[in-house]
């Protein structure tokens, strides 16, 4: 730096000083200064030292004024990686806030809206979500995206919190993250992947409390899933033990690895190993490898030679994962479908377009040579179809393609088998709309800008064509007096979407129209006891407003709405698809979505009906069934959710009561 420790803080205390002394015109170029002499402190452990003692005076001076550092007791922990990655002079800030947010979690310093435990809390959710710098193991996409100095900023601000925190709050929400994470059964599970051998390695987890015993299941489901891949660790000496071992021995091993698989969703190599030995050698051990449940049993015992065949095919060290798909699908009876069976036996078959086998290739963290495109991709297409409720949509803009997958797996899988196919070797789709047929290569781009490949295999083959149609279908549905979704959901789709569409917003007017009319709408539809306690039957493609958790408005989001059940406790719940990779969110005015414990089957979001309600802009439904309903949804429940609307997204709109025709 070409300047001695003792003058950089004499630098700095005067940069301080001039700041304090500033009148309005000149301070924020003050604080610009100063942010400078804060990234330049922030490179050394000294530096960060001297930033921490001087943080809140920093505050009390007004450092953070006019920012979005503000209010310390409205930060976001989830947000703090983004900003630290935008660079200076975003990441002074943020470091500094860190650093006196470490002071009031240590009790060093008192704030009046901010408690230290609120504090300690918000710092162990920063370093759940900041692993990577806080291990100085940044991802490949950090590394590109961060240079050398931003990079060893991150690494000296979180080594300086790790050191001087209570590091046992961290590990225990390592442990909720990994079983939060995993009970959402996610298709790729790079990130639980990671998460667990970080606290394998970094922690020590061989206690006896709940917290440690919870995380050992995760940890052996994925390195030591049975007594002998814990004495075999060595891959080559697992597969030398298989070939000595005895049926009583290979019994065992297939019991623990599918129970371990099973409460995990997990997959060890070891238990891709043991599957192929014995689908050639005790076949009759397979269900027990796959912890099946009755139907999966009579599913295996009736279409063993096609599982046996796609196993040997597809299953490898590198291609484990998709063992848990495959116990999916055959205890969801998914072979028993001729359609399905077919499908699967012409994906064998196919020539992957080279287009399309780059990109499976590059969605892959460390792809085995071993391994072809093509069973990634078969192994890829068993698990959407085993774990429909698990397709994400990485960090891409594309929730309507994602919803897609997801439904036609549910509902139309030998349909989304044959877009796999047609998208592998062509390289291309068509879908019809409204008598036009949209070639997608033909198309302009979606939504899209530059793909995330943070994507599971079939999500990488067909979102890049997903996305051209359903824009395309979106811009040819422009201009006509409603929400384009009420055309395209159902073209897009299939034809179980019902016909009828109701949405509050107003996109010629950017209002929000006849609220009141609109809810009585949703809750004729959908509660049960204004519905006549009728079920769902499809999956609901439904629009939501996504908030802050201040309440305040983010956008618009593509979800679907699965079912309304009552829990045991009583409650209505609804209960959804959120294929943004993360169902639990903090929406504002205490909405926060659950993905574990409240009734919802793995994959799933839920809240409570009317706050559900408070956020649903669109939906389709049956204008058969509803119109005699209406009249029958108290006005208190209409109150209740319109007080929660019109206090957060709704503050970004006009409200018009003028009734509108749905």
């Amino acid at each position: 730096m070409g300047l001695t420790t003792d003058k950089v803080f004499i630098n700095f205390d005067q940069s301080l000083q001039e700041f304090v002394d500033s009148g309005a015109l000149s301070k924020k170029e003050k604080a610009t200064k100063l942010a400078s002499h804060i990234d330049i402190l922030s490179l050394t452990r000294s530096g960060l030292a001297y930033l921490y003692h001087k943080s809140v005076e920093l505050e009390q001076a007004g450092f953070f004024q006019g920012t979005s550092w503000n209010d310390p007791d409205k930060l976001v922990p989830f947000l703090v990686k983004g900003t630290l990655k935008y660079g200076h002079p975003s990441s002074s800030f943020e470091a500094l806030s860190e650093l006196r947010m470490l002071r009031y979690a240590k009790g060093e310093d008192v704030h009046e809206l901010l408690s230290a435990g609120d504090a300690q809390s918000f710092m162990e959710e920063v370093l759940v979500h900041n692993l990577e710098f806080a291990l100085r193991e940044p991802t490949e996409e950090t590394r590109m995206r961060m240079t050398e100095r931003e990079l060893k900023k991150a690494f000296n601000l979180f080594g300086f919190i790790m050191s001087e925190m209570d590091l046992k709050g961290v590990y225990e929400k390592l442990v909720d993250e990994v079983r939060m994470l995993c009970e959402q059964r996610p298709i790729r599970t790079q990130k639980a992947r990671e998460l667990i051998s970080l606290v394998n390695r970094r922690f020590d987890t061989s206690g006896n409390s709940e917290k440690d015993k919870a995380i050992q299941v995760y940890i052996h489901a994925l390195f030591s899933p049975s007594k002998n891949s814990e004495k075999h660790q060595d891959r080559d000496a697992y597969q030398q033990f298989l070939e000595t071992a005895n049926e009583t021995a290979l019994a065992s091993e297939a019991h623990e690895m599918g129970e371990y698989m099973n409460a995990t969703g997990l997959v060890s190599g070891y238990h891709a190993l043991l599957l192929l030995h014995i689908v050639e050698k005790n076949p009759n051990l397979v269900p027990i490898c796959l912890d099946l449940n009755d139907r999966g049993i009579a599913e295996w015992e009736k279409f063993h030679e096609l599982v046996s065949v796609l196993i040997l095919e597809t299953v490898s060290w590198d291609n484990c994962q998709c063992i848990y798909g495959l116990a999916r699908m055959l205890g969801k009876n998914l072979f028993s479908r001729r359609p399905v069976r077919v499908g699967l036996e012409n994906l064998r078959k196919i020539k992957i377009n080279p287009q399309v086998e780059k990109r499976i290739l590059k969605s892959l963290t460390d792809p085995d040579m071993d391994v072809t495109a093509l069973q990634y991709l078969i192994g890829g297409t068993i698990k959407v179809l085993g774990q429909p409720l698990g397709v994400g949509q990485g960090n891409n803009p594309t929730c309507q393609s994602a919803r897609g997958i997801s439904m036609w797996s549910q509902h139309s899988p030998a349909k989304l088998i044959d877009m796999i196919i047609t998208v592998s070797t062509q390289n291309n789709l068509i879908m019809r709309f409204e008598n036009q047929n949209l070639i997608s290569n033909n198309l302009i781009k979606g939504l899209v800008d530059q793909l995330d490949y943070n994507l599971d295999v079939v999500s990488v083959v067909l979102v890049p064509h997903l996305d051209k149609i359903y824009n395309e279908m979106m811009r040819l549905s422009t201009g006509r007096l409603d929400d384009p979704h009420k055309w395209v959901n159902p073209a897009m789709y299939g034809q179980w979407i019902q016909v009828g569409f109701a949405s509050c917003y107003d996109y010629m007017s950017n209002s929000i129209m006849d609220y009141p009319g609109y809810l009585r709408i949703f809750y004729g539809a959908f509660h049960p006891k204004y519905n006549g306690n009728q079920q769902m039957v499809y999956p609901n493609p439904v629009g939501i407003f996504i908030t802050s958790n201040k309440g305040d408005m983010i956008g618009f989001h593509a979800i679907s709405l699965l079912r309304v059940e009552e829990t045991d406790a009583a409650e209505l719940r609804a209960y959804f698809l959120n294929p943004n990779n993360e169902g639990r969110q903090d929406w504002g005015q205490g909405i926060r979505p659950s993905v574990h414990g409240k009734g919802e089957k793995q994959g799933e979001s839920s809240l409570p009906f009317h706050h559900f309600a408070a956020r649903v802009y669109a939906f389709h439904y049956s204008t058969l069934n509803v119109r005699s309903k209406l009249d029958e949804v108290p006005q208190e429940e209409i109150n209740q959710v319109e007080k929660l609307a019109k206090e957060s997204w709704g503050k970004s709109y006009l409200w018009n009561q003028q009734t509108k025709l749905w």
